[in-house]
């Protein structure tokens, strides 16, 4: 009975709610004004992408919901059944005539209403598998190398899959996330670096053997040099957000997105952003971000003082999602990264993105119920040993 009136008193972290909702407000009006060019020139109402966008996050919402409602304990137990539908997945995709080819790379399956994106899926399901794995090898994670065997192969399985579409993009942020939860989690130094450098060989390597990675490194390293071929999309990206200088050109303003900047309303979202509002209202992004990554590790830190892994490595994992995904995305807008198509979080176009990321924040929020409650159990329980001491000291006194 008590927990349960507890759990009708627990409300919403308000840190993360605001951010997120500014997120997908934010990303709505950018979509609908980035995209109106693009959806005319297929002959579309110039809100086709916005409305779409409002639809995916409907059903982001009702999804995230469903699994703010589900038990930590059963998502925790859902963690293999994840990983096989996801491994499958990644797997159909590669079948020419179930997986959709776009500009040479198989992505995409055709579901009703919309194409999923099974890399955004692999996204979620390694984060929450880390978390769980971590959650049952908590005493020997730092203690013994061969417990990073199974994590790094299921990782590595995964980024293989990836790389045959190819999506680079989508591997490098499971192993940041995957990496970055081991390290937090207590993985020593030295048996880190061990783990550390052959990945980061691994991926210099299949940068180095594809070569469309390459000429897009070399577009990436001097855009300039060829600004109508490879260096198009950053060339255009930079005189974007160049021209938002302080205060930005006006919300629908951008000229960029006039069909001189491709992938206005997706993977260079941001450009358009920095281009409409400015320098100023790239340092409010950057600081909403930054306060939810801020909440998702105290948050973290907060589970994992209460003994409860499994939440506290789900939300220094959604942290690290949110987070790396958002520093890849405005880095290869603003030409610090190579070119790489990643959404900007809740905010660029996409039902497979939106959809999954609004299901880990319904886990997100379930994790910060969850903490709260357990947090004033235990606060309770210690005034009730404090009380138990007192009288007892007091007895003592009382017969001496």
């Amino acid at each position: 009975m008590k927990n349960s009136f507890l759990a009708t008193k627990v409300k919403a972290d308000p840190w993360l709610l605001v951010t997120s909702a500014l997120f997908l407000l934010i990303g709505l009006l950018m979509v609908t004004t980035a995209s109106g060019y693009v959806a005319e020139y297929y002959g579309l109402s110039p809100f086709h992408y916005g409305l779409r966008q409002i639809f995916y996050v409907a059903i982001g919402g009702f999804l995230a919901w469903i699994a703010y409602s589900i038990n930590l304990e059963g998502w925790y137990k859902l963690t293999p059944a994840l990983m096989l539908i996801t491994i499958l997945c990644l797997v159909l995709v590669l079948i020419p005539g179930i997986g959709r080819e776009v500009n040479g790379a198989l992505r995409w399956i055709p579901v009703l209403f919309f194409n999923f994106q099974p890399a955004e899926l692999a996204k979620f399901s390694a984060l929450v598998y880390v978390a769980s794995y971590l959650h049952r090898h908590k005493e020997s994670i730092g203690k013994r190398i061969s417990a990073l065997i199974i994590p790094l192969v299921v990782m590595g399985v995964l980024g293989i899959l990836l790389l045959l579409e190819p999506d680079f993009g989508s591997t490098a942020i499971i192993f940041v996330v995957g990496l970055g939860l081991l390290f937090i989690a207590g993985v020593c130094l030295w048996r880190f670096a061990i783990v550390l450098v052959p990945t980061i060989l691994a991926m210099v390597l299949v940068l180095y053997t594809s070569p469309y990675r390459r000429a897009r490194l070399s577009g990436f390293l001097n855009p300039w040099d060829d600004a109508y071929n490879q260096g198009y999309q950053l060339v255009n990206s930079l005189i974007a957000i160049g021209r938002g200088k302080l205060s930005g050109v006006g919300i629908g303003e951008s000229m960029s997105k006039l069909g001189y900047l491709p992938e206005a309303h997706t993977d260079f979202i941001f450009a358009i952003f920095a281009e409409e509002f400015g320098f100023f209202g790239v340092i409010l992004l950057l600081f909403l971000y930054m306060a939810f990554l801020y909440r998702t590790f105290t948050l973290g830190a907060e589970a994992e003082r209460l003994k409860l892994y499994f939440a506290a490595y789900v939300s220094y994992g959604m942290g690290l999602w949110f987070g790396t995904q958002a520093l890849i995305h405005m880095g290869v807008a603003s030409g610090i990264l190579p070119t790489k198509g990643l959404t900007l979080p809740l905010m660029s176009y996409g039902g497979s993105s939106m959809i999954t990321m609004m299901i880990g924040l319904g886990i997100l929020f379930k994790v910060n119920k969850v903490v709260k409650i357990t947090g004033y159990q235990d606060y309770q329980e210690q005034q009730m040993k404090r009380a138990e001491n007192e009288l007892a000291r007091s007895n003592i006194k009382g017969t001496a």
